[in-house]
């Protein structure tokens, strides 16, 4: 995968095309402030991106076609949720993208993830932090402050020991 990036990097930079972190689908990056939204969960209750100010928050979009969600969420269950979800300054959501309630609720049970799955209802959530047509299995990471601190995209296990010792250094603070 990294070599696939520096080809992709070294591609753009001789055509003069400047090479982005957004080789990787992003229309938004690190440093930036997180796209506010509000997003509807299963149980019909709302959650709202900004009213999370002040807290470390993870965004994990997926959907339950994707094969790669599958093999990364029993990760961020374990690894991530387990182990952070009794701390009032995280938050973690999944956003499903573009399914109905019950595929999303018949996934959450089918994959054994705890942590919220939300409804993004036409992909309008994705779209503010992804390309249409880019794919799913992404993480955001965002700060207290509501900036983006970090982005993934599908699962690298090495990407991913990051994430988590990302989140585990702006939660011990």
């Amino acid at each position: 995968m990294k070599r696939i990036l520096l080809v992709l990097m070294f591609i753009c930079m001789a055509s003069g095309m400047p090479a982005q972190e957004n080789d990787r689908g992003y229309v938004i990056k690190v440093g930036d402030m997180a796209p506010d939204f509000e997003m509807y969960m299963p149980d019909g209750t709302t959650m709202k991106l900004s009213e999370l100010r002040g807290k470390v928050v993870m965004l994990q979009f997926t959907a339950s076609w994707c094969g790669v969600c599958r093999k990364e969420m029993p990760f961020i269950e374990k690894d991530i949720w387990q182990k952070h979800k009794t701390n009032p300054g995280f938050a973690l959501y999944g956003i499903d993208l573009d399914e109905p309630a019950e595929k999303v609720i018949a996934f959450a049970q089918k994959t054994g993830v705890t942590y919220p799955l939300g409804l993004d209802i036409g992909g309008r959530i994705f779209g503010l932090y992804a390309e249409k047509g880019a794919g799913v299995t992404r993480n955001v990471i965002i700060d207290k402050d509501g900036k983006i601190v970090m982005l993934t995209r599908l699962y690298d296990p090495e990407e991913f020991a990051k994430m988590v010792s990302l989140l585990d250094r702006l939660l011990a603070q």
